[in-house]
């Protein structure tokens, strides 16, 4: 579902004034969830810490949605008790070990794709591991079973120093390859290593998408540049509670952006 930009956007309108400030939305960023001991950038967590991870949101009346249900809510003001998954780079093991543990404690995920390294590697890593990435059949299975699929660009490149013909493939391209895969509209874009600057947020909203993920973009922090809190292997309860505590004052409110061309 599109969010309005001009009623109902729930950072207000792109122009203009400032809406009062509302909280800071809790979003995790993962990565892989498999089994492994060759973990170099620490993007891996085991199908175990991850059902761990789960549990504390349960037991803590929280529910892990995907981004576009997620700012429905912020949208609707039923945010509350909301955290948004969203995993990067579209590995295989989303599938394969990520999706049942999801169902089983009823939560749904945005699972950030590169259509142009379909079934590839993680080529853009020098060290580590090589993982498999998702092929069509898994994409389409991941939306079959209610997951959010969104755009992590072609090849995982770094936007803020592509050209402007890579830049509009980047995210153009990848948008529609992705329309035409799952059958629906894709709402959501990742920057690739959480690299964001002006020229790409403008090239994101020009393209259609409603919304976009960075890491912690600073002053540019809005619905084009959402900030997320990196979610690992060493992240036990007691770990989560903190990130999740201090969020609000870590995180700049979402601020309004420039149009775009």
């Amino acid at each position: 579902m599109p969010v309005d930009t001009a009623v109902g956007d729930p950072w207000g309108p792109l122009t203009g004034s400032r809406p009062r400030p509302a909280a800071p939305l809790w979003v995790a960023m993962y990565h892989s969830v498999t089994h492994t001991t060759d973990d170099p950038y620490r993007i891996t967590v085991s199908p175990r810490r991850f059902e761990r991870q789960l549990r504390w949101l349960r037991r803590r009346g929280l529910k892990g949605v995907s981004m576009a249900e997620l700012i429905r809510a912020r949208t609707a003001g039923t945010v509350q008790g909301l955290v948004g998954l969203t995993f990067d780079d579209g590995y295989a093991d989303f599938t394969a070990e990520a999706l049942a543990l999801l169902r089983r404690y009823e939560c749904t995920a945005t699972v950030f794709v590169l259509p142009g390294l379909l079934g590839s590697t993680n080529e853009w890593d020098p060290l580590g591991p090589r993982k498999p990435l998702l092929d069509e059949r898994g994409i389409q299975q991941a939306a079959t079973w209610g997951m959010e699929v969104a755009s992590h660009g072609l090849r995982h490149l770094d936007l803020t120093h592509a050209d402007e013909d890579t830049l509009h493939r980047e995210v153009h391209e990848s948008r529609q390859l992705l329309l035409d895969l799952v059958g629906h509209d894709v709402a959501g874009f990742c920057y690739p290593y959480g690299a964001v600057d002006l020229r790409a947020v403008a090239a994101v909203r020009a393209a259609g998408y409603q919304y976009a993920c960075a890491i912690d973009p600073g002053p540019l922090t809005g619905r084009y540049a959402l900030p997320r809190v990196h979610v690992g292997e060493r992240d036990t309860a007691w770990r989560l509670h903190l990130k999740r505590a201090l969020h609000r004052w870590r995180r700049h409110e979402p601020a309004d952006l420039p149009e775009g061309p």
